[in-house]
């Protein structure tokens, strides 16, 4: 029978680092690589789904993006356009086109009854022509025609339309 000798010192410290075959140090060490390689899986797939999104992300700010530049575009145009049809030039025109005069000075009426200012007419030849624009403009209006005159004698109750009959052909 042998027996192991008894280790001391420094040569019981390395044994000790070295495990004996079939030892508990084995065992208890597989769970612990599942676990790790569980973690580093697990994380991975997480960089992987958090890139994904990060990328989604990027793809709707760009197209979010190039929508505001295209409404900001049509903003500015539709600015334009209302700009140009509110220039005195184009109000004049379009007040023109419309019949419109240039007013003369004006008159005011007091609480009193007084008239403040000098009330002045328009020239005769811009008065003439919106008297001709507005007889173009005016619409004619016909009156509606005169009814028929009504018979003048009333029906008999004798002859109701219900009871008679006519014959086709006759």
């Amino acid at each position: 029978m042998s027996r192991k000798p008894e280790l001391r010192g420094r040569a019981a410290r390395l044994a000790r680092l070295i495990p004996g075959a079939g030892s508990r140090a084995q065992a208890a060490r597989t769970p612990f690589v599942l676990l790790v390689v569980l973690l580093l899986g697990g994380g991975l797939i997480a960089l992987l789904v958090l890139n994904s999104a990060l990328s989604e992300g990027s793809f709707k700010l760009d197209d979010l993006q190039k929508d505001t530049k295209s409404l900001t575009d049509e903003e500015q145009g539709l600015q334009r356009d209302i700009d140009s049809y509110s220039a005195p030039e184009a109000l004049q025109e379009r007040a023109r086109e419309l019949g419109m005069m240039p007013g003369g000075d004006p008159a005011f009426l007091n609480p009193d009854g007084t008239v403040k200012g000098v009330p002045s007419v328009a020239g005769e030849q811009a008065v003439s022509r919106a008297v001709e624009q507005s007889a173009v403009q005016m619409p004619l209006v016909l009156l509606p025609p005169e009814p028929a005159a009504a018979p003048s004698t009333p029906p008999t109750p004798e002859a109701d339309p219900a009871q008679t009959t006519t014959t086709p052909g006759r």
